[in-house]
């Protein structure tokens, strides 16, 4: 797997925390700079910090599942594009969040990142460089928060779950990605 499949990865990952920055700064103008930033390095970091311990877990049983790990990378993937996909369509009553509050905004980071966590150990079977990965999926995840909560003070018409949708896909498609490669060497 190259940089543009990680890239794509982070993206699809990073889906929820757009949604979430979308969803906390909607027409709000309080959100300064310095607060944005502080938003979206936590989701960031939770982002990076959850595939490692994926990661480190699929380590712990890769050479049982050596056979068959092609198969869990795509299920996983799947699974989580799926999710993403469902949650994204509920017709949820989205409410104020407050993340001035570090506790919620820890709340979330790790909540929009336990997804992440289950990709790490794909991660594991593939042979990743989990640093770059990591790195990657952080930047990735940094930039499209901040992105997410400028769009969101900025424009109300812009749907959180849509972005979901978007993150769904491209989860699922690279799943199936890693499947054919292994079914066609």
């Amino acid at each position: 797997m190259g940089i543009p499949e990680i890239i794509l990865i982070g993206v699809g990952l990073a889906m929820d925390c757009f949604a979430v920055s979308v969803s906390c700064s909607l027409g709000k103008n309080k959100i300064t700079s310095l607060l944005a930033l502080k938003i979206a390095f936590s989701f960031g970091f939770f982002q990076a910090l959850m595939p490692v311990i994926g990661w480190l877990l699929g380590l712990s049983f890769k050479d049982m599942i050596t056979g068959f790990d092609h198969w869990i990378a795509f299920g996983l993937l799947c699974i989580i594009g799926i999710k993403m996909l469902i949650e994204a369509f509920r017709d949820e009553e989205k409410k104020d969040l407050q993340v001035t509050r570090l506790i919620v905004l820890l709340s979330l980071s790790v909540a929009t990142s336990i997804d992440a966590m289950i990709v790490g150990i794909s991660f594991a079977v593939l042979e990743l460089n989990i640093l770059v990965t990591v790195g990657i999926i952080g930047i990735v995840t940094f930039l499209i928060s901040l992105a997410g909560i400028y769009i969101g003070k900025r424009f109300t018409f812009i749907s959180a779950g849509k972005a979901e949708i978007i993150g769904g896909i491209v989860l699922i498609g690279i799943g199936l990605k890693i499947l054919i490669e292994h079914l066609n060497p």
